[in-house]
């Protein structure tokens, strides 16, 4: 199945197998005597948003900010878009950045710059562009995430906690990327403003073609917009699969998590399905 030309990471046998666009292979990291990931693998396919999850302090960042380069491995291979990215030089380097978006936790903006300047932040880091097309751009993507128009000259002091964080998913949007990297989005949401903005993440991965890798503690997340999820213990991944998946498995971790009594209600058939 195609969305957007992009090839769902539901596709069946016959249409082909999904490209692989991060594929990390036995990842160690340390931070001195301490390992935090030891001979990791993971894949992720272009289309999907896959859901990252693991016990707290389990080294769910680690892992992402080992993919983009902000913390050094200690062995393993992490390619992006088929690319050793310990095998290229600066020039390609950079050209693969261009093609990834990070949301950090708690959003991150820079305190001092209004709404609009904080997008304009990786198109002055990596395009030459006259300030009135990057206003416009900057504007575009603003929309883009569902904020009013005046949201663009505000700080974020002045923003709410929801208007945060589609700022910063504005932000990585900038560069028009092909992989969003989205930590802990929806962390101190309400639920109202969580699944809006759930919902905001589906529709950009359908209009744009993205793929999502999202590091998240939220159950109604991986319930409602993740096709794949893995689940990071024992400083590896345990498993990774289908919400389906999540809820046959029989590990104590993941079943404590997906099936005990803070898991989603209204997934009470499909739970009962699997013997919970």
């Amino acid at each position: 199945m195609q969305t957007n030309g992009v090839s769902h990471p539901n596709a069946s046998a016959g249409e082909g197998a999904p490209e692989i666009v991060i594929s990390a292979e036995n990842v160690t990291v340390a931070f001195g005597d301490n390992v935090v990931l030891d001979k990791l693998s993971l894949d992720v396919r272009r289309g999907e948003i896959l859901g990252f999850v693991g016990a707290s302090g389990a080294g769910k960042s680690v892992l992402l900010r080992t993919i983009l380069g902000l913390t050094r491995k200690r062995s393993g291979t992490i390619k992006l878009f088929g690319v050793d990215i310990d095998k290229v030089d600066e020039r390609q380097k950079m050209t693969i950045d261009m093609r990834l978006g990070v949301l950090f936790q708690h959003g991150a903006l820079f305190s001092a710059l209004t709404v609009l300047e904080n997008v304009q932040v990786p198109m002055r880091e990596y395009l030459d562009l006259p300030k009135p097309l990057m206003d416009e751009l900057a504007r575009l993507k603003i929309e883009l995430v569902g904020l009013p128009a005046d949201a663009a000259t505000k700080f974020p002091s002045e923003l709410s906690g929801g208007m945060i964080k589609r700022a910063a998913l504005a932000r990585a949007l900038a560069l028009d990327p092909d992989i969003v990297f989205l930590d802990e989005p929806t962390s101190g949401l309400d639920p109202i403003g969580a699944a809006a903005f759930d919902e905001l993440v589906r529709q950009l991965r359908d209009t744009m073609g993205l793929t999502v890798y999202m590091v998240t503690h939220d159950l109604d997340s991986l319930f409602s917009v993740c096709d794949r999820i893995a689940v990071l213990g024992e400083k590896r991944v345990m498993i990774q699969g289908t919400v389906e998946d999540m809820l046959a498995s029989e590990n104590a971790w993941v079943k404590s998590y997906f099936r005990g009594k803070r898991a989603r209600q209204l997934d009470l058939t499909a739970r009962q399905e699997y013997g919970a």
